[in-house]
């Protein structure tokens, strides 16, 4: 899963050696923290949220059972 939004990231941002992904379990939900560079953040996140919504629901379509959410962030 993690390969697959970095693969997604990278394919939209400039920078792509400033994309850093990192994953952590809460209580029943896996969490994506996505960082990319302050410049590309507007790419990542796109007109009104839809790009990052995208990438959400491509993760989330991967194994539907799974609970995930992914944060985007700024370095």
């Amino acid at each position: 899963m993690q390969e697959l939004i970095e693969f997604l990231v990278k394919s939209i941002v400039e920078d792509k050696d400033a994309v850093n992904i990192q994953m952590s379990k809460e209580d029943n939900c896996t969490l994506y923290t996505v960082k990319v560079s302050s410049n590309d953040i507007g790419h990542v996140v796109g007109k009104g949220g839809n790009v990052a919504q995208s990438i959400r629901t491509i993760a989330k379509s991967v194994n539907p059972r799974q609970r995930v959410r992914i944060k985007f962030d700024t370095i």
